[in-house]
């Protein structure tokens, strides 16, 4: 199937010479990298952009990204993720996949073409039509890219994944702000996700040397989609808890609230967008190779837990104390309003974290049903709460909804963790409990000290920011003598691998 060289890569991702733990801890490295790079053009792209742009444009983005949103993951088919599972004979599904992902491309940019008028008369935006409009030939981009990018995640070569996406980060960001000088609106925004596209399907075809043909095969649809439904079902759900909530404020409240809350909420989520991103797209694939193995697969899900959990945990913390510190003196006063949702969601974020942890486990050990099951008692719960805590306190009740759903949730998630693990529960609420406890500690350090100034400008913000991570990194170096934590081994361990 296809040329020598295709093959020969092929062959080399599938039988890789180099250890799991080293690919992994490597992988790992890379992917915190990217995702730490990302973040920082990323923060430096929203400062620009939200001191060049009003709300009212992210508002008109947020409109057409929803709509992409919606179709996208309706239509989702599960079809990497399944590949990404398997063990043996993958490349004989390479092209039915692409096949069907690059017919799934045409038919959603047709639906969002033809769709836009109706999805801007909804949020009574006209303007968000034509945005819409030009926004779905990325579904054209996305569904024709090479489907051998996909090697990157299975076998751990994370190295060529920085290079694909950082390049394609690299221009929506010279993009979107040299427009945004120019423009002074949405189009900005518009015309830079569209380069971010156009790059990312270039280079699909440059890094990697497979060629996609069309191809139709029905038993190994079958057998694609027999795996791949309960994680289409996952993303759906996932969908409409993760963006239900931009859906109601876009109706309800309008275009300037659904441009605020985005913003609370992108800064907010750091830990489960972000963090949890790096943890899961090192550990699938490495779940999916422990499978057969309980005591490895135990033991890699506790120290991943671990992590995490030290990561995640003060991040969200950080971002609960100093929330309204950085809204003024990096967004302006024009984003005052959004304060109290950004520390709400804060809350949710971090523990969306540790949650975030299980979902490699169900699909790993091919049990994403599990996973399904609780997105939709969290979708339920985020439901029944959006609309009255929603109506009475505008954002700031929609972040409290998605709060109370992401706690709630938050117990199926684990405890179905623990049980396919074999974990003790001792074990996971020590991996847990005390990163929380060092985070409450240093949230006291940090209020204490901001009290005892009268206005806070950047320098003393800087000064908060370290004397937090000062004293974090203090109290994890006491509960490392006095409790064995055990975190300095698994930071030795990552080390030891470079």
């Amino acid at each position: 199937m296809g040329s020598s060289l295709q093959k020969q890569a092929i062959d080399s991702n599938l039988y890789p010479s180099e250890s799991l733990s080293k690919k992994a801890v490597r992988g790992g490295i890379w992917v915190f990298a990217l995702r730490i790079t990302n973040r920082g053009l990323g923060f430096i792209r929203t400062i620009i952009l939200a001191r060049l742009l009003a709300p009212e444009d992210f508002g008109l983005l947020g409109i057409a990204m929803l709509a992409v949103s919606t179709v996208d993951a309706f239509s989702q088919t599960g079809f990497q993720t399944a590949l990404i599972q398997k063990n043996k004979n993958v490349e004989r599904y390479l092209d039915v996949a692409w096949t069907a992902l690059s017919i799934r491309g045409i038919i959603l940019f047709l639906i969002l073409f033809l769709s836009a008028p109706l999805v801007a008369n909804f949020f009574n935006s006209p303007q968000a039509m034509l945005v819409i409009m030009i926004i779905a030939v990325n579904m054209l981009l996305s569904g024709f890219g090479n489907i051998g990018i996909m090697f990157f995640q299975k076998e751990l070569e994370f190295n060529k994944q920085f290079v694909y996406e950082l390049s394609a980060t690299l221009i929506d960001l010279a993009v979107s702000i040299s427009l945004a000088f120019i423009l002074r609106n949405v189009w900005a925004l518009v015309w830079g996700g569209i380069a971010k596209n156009i790059a990312r399907f270039l280079l699909s075809y440059v890094l990697h040397p497979y060629r996609p043909r069309i191809r139709l095969d029905k038993e190994k649809f079958r057998d694609l989609f027999g795996f791949g439904i309960w994680v289409s079902g996952s993303i759906i759900v996932i969908f409409l808890v993760t963006q239900g909530d931009d859906i109601f404020v876009g109706k309800m409240l309008g275009v300037t609230a659904l441009g605020l809350y985005q913003m609370a909420y992108l800064i907010s989520n750091l830990p489960v967008t972000e963090i949890t991103d790096v943890i899961s797209r090192v550990t699938f694939p490495v779940y999916s190779k422990l499978q057969d193995d309980s005591a490895k697969l135990r033991e890699a899900y506790l120290n991943v837990l671990q992590l995490t959990a030290y990561i995640s945990i003060p991040i969200a913390a950080g971002l609960f104390a100093l929330g309204p510190e950085f809204t003024q003196i990096f967004l302006g006063k024009k984003w005052i309003q959004i304060i109290p949702a950004i520390q709400i969601l804060a809350l949710a974020g971090m523990i969306g974290s540790i949650s975030a942890t299980t979902r490699p486990v169900f699909h790993g050990v091919g049990k994403p049903k599990i996973d399904t099951i609780w997105q939709v008692v969290r979708l339920f719960i985020l439901v029944i709460g959006i609309y009255p805590l929603g109506m009475r306190w505008g954002i700031s009740g929609i972040a409290l909804a998605v709060f109370i759903s992401t706690f709630i949730s938050a117990f199926g998630f684990n405890f179905g963790a623990i049980k396919i693990t074999g974990c003790q529960l001792q074990t996971f609420f020590k991996m847990t409990i005390l990163p929380l406890t060092n985070a409450a500690i240093m949230v006291f350090i940090i209020m204490m000290l901001k009290n005892s100034f009268s206005h806070i400008v950047l320098w003393q913000f800087l000064l908060l920011i370290g004397t937090g991570l000062t004293s974090y990194l203090f109290i994890t170096y006491v509960f490392e003598k006095l409790m064995g934590y055990g975190i300095k081994q698994i930071l030795k361990d990552i080390l030891s691998t470079l």
